[in-house]
C-alpha cells in the first residue's frame, strides 16, 4: 500500500472507532492518537534504516507533541487507534497488531534489562483500557479485552477479557467474538465472583447441617438439642415471626459490600399472612449482577425457619440511604427489646 491509502485507513479507523469524530480536517489535525502512529511509522522507517538518532529524534518530537511515547523500534500493525492517548508509553520491543484499541495511560512495558524480547506481543482486535499496564514478553491474543486499570504479567488466551492487579480472566474466553466495545462500566469481578460462590456454598451447607438437625431430633427426641453456642435470636419461640426473620438476614452478606443485607438497608419490611411470607429489598441498581444471588440467599434463609415454604421476594427500585440502613437495623433491635421486655 502507498503512503497516502495508510493515512486514508487511519482516517476511516478513527470513524470507526471514535463516535466523537465529526469531520476529516478535525481528525487530521486535532486527533493527538492519529498524529502519534504516524510520526511512529517515519520513525519506526528511519529505525529500520539504521538512521537510528533520527528516529529516536522523531519519536521525542512525537512525545513532546502529543503526550504518546512509542519506541521507534516498536512494531504497530495496521488501523491501531489510540484514543486520547495522553501516557500512552509502548517499549522498544513491543509489537502491536491490526485493529487494537488503546486509550490514555496504557503502558506496554518491559520487565528485564537485558537486549532481548522483553516487552508484550498484542494480537489483533484487541481492546486495552484506560491505565492499563501490560508487562513482560508475554503474548495477549486476539480480540482480548483488558480493564481499566488492570496490571497484565501473564499472557491472556484470545477472546478473554482480563480485570484487576494482578489481573485475572473473568468469564469464559470467546475467540471468536470480534466486537471493539469494552463496556468499561460492567465489567465482570472474578474475586467478587468466587467470594459469592464461596458464600453460597457455604450457605447451602449450612441448610443441610440444619435438615440434619431436625431429623436427628425426630428420631431420638430424648438426646435435646445438639451442643454449641446459644441459640441465635431468629431461633428464639418468643420473637414474632416477621422479628426472627429479620434477624436471621443478618448472616445474609453481600459480596461486594461484605456487609450484611439488614446493615445495609436492603431489607424494606417483611409481611407474613399465614403460611406466605414477603420480603421487600431495596435495590439501587436492579440489573446489578448480585441480585440473583442474594434473592436466593434470602429466600434460602427464610425457608430454613420453622419450614416456611412460600417466600415472596419483592424488588423496590428505590435509591439506598444511611436511613434505610438506619431504619433496618432499628428495627431489628426494638423487636428483640419488645421481646426481653
Amino acid at each position: 500500500m502507498r503512503a497516502l491509502d495508510y493515512f486514508r485507513e487511519d482516517v476511516h479507523t478513527v470513524f470507526a472507532k471514535d463516535p466523537a469524530a465529526r469531520t476529516v480536517w478535525e481528525v487530521v489535525l486535532l486527533y493527538p492518537g492519529l498524529h502519534a502512529v504516524w510520526l511512529h511509522r517515519l520513525a519506526h522507517w528511519l529505525w529500520g534504516l539504521k538512521l537510528r538518532f533520527l528516529g529516536r529524534w522523531v519519536s521525542n518530537v512525537g512525545r513532546l507533541w502529543t503526550g504518546i511515547e512509542i519506541h521507534p523500534g516498536a512494531r504497530i500493525g495496521r488501523r491501531v487507534f489510540i484514543d486520547h492517548g495522553m501516557g500512552v508509553v509502548v517499549g522498544e520491543t513491543a509489537e502491536v497488531g491490526d485493529d487494537v484499541l488503546m486509550y490514555q495511560g496504557v503502558v506496554l512495558g518491559g520487565t528485564s534489562l537485558h537486549k532481548t524480547k522483553r516487552h508484550p506481543t498484542i494480537g489483533n482486535n484487541v481492546v486495552i483500557g484506560t491505565g492499563s499496564v501490560v508487562l513482560g514478553p508475554i503474548t495477549v491474543g486476539d480480540n482480548a479485552k483488558i480493564g481499566a486499570g488492570s496490571v497484565v504479567i501473564r499472557s491472556v488466551p484470545s477472546g478473554a477479557t482480563v480485570v484487576g492487579v494482578p489481573a485475572r480472566i473473568a468469564g469464559k474466553p470467546e475467540p471468536s467474538e470480534l466486537r471493539m466495545d469494552l463496556q468499561h462500566g460492567a465489567l465482570p469481578d472474578p474475586i467478587l465472583k468466587a467470594v459469592s460462590e464461596s458464600l453460597d456454598r457455604a450457605g447451602r451447607l449450612e441448610e443441610r447441617v440444619q435438615q440434619l438437625e431436625r431429623a436427628l431430633a425426630r428420631l431420638s427426641p430424648s438426646a435435646g438439642p445438639p451442643p454449641g453456642p446459644a441459640p441465635r435470636a431468629a431461633s428464639l419461640p418468643g420473637l414474632d415471626l416477621a422479628a426472627r426473620i429479620r434477624a436471621s438476614l443478618y448472616e445474609v452478606i453481600d459480596p461486594e459490600a461484605g456487609i450484611n443485607v439488614v446493615e445495609m438497608g436492603l431489607i424494606r419490611d417483611i409481611f407474613v399472612d399465614g403460611e406466605q411470607v414477603e420480603v421487600q429489598v431495596l435495590l439501587d441498581n436492579p440489573h446489578c449482577p448480585l441480585v440473583e444471588y442474594l434473592v436466593d440467599q434470602i429466600r434460602r434463609k427464610v425457608k430454613g425457619i420453622d419450614g416456611i415454604q412460600n417466600v415472596q421476594i419483592t424488588l423496590l427500585d428505590q435509591p439506598l440511604s444511611f436511613a434505610s440502613c438506619a431504619e433496618g437495623v432499628a428495627k431489628t433491635t426494638e423487636e428483640a427489646a419488645d421481646y426481653v421486655g
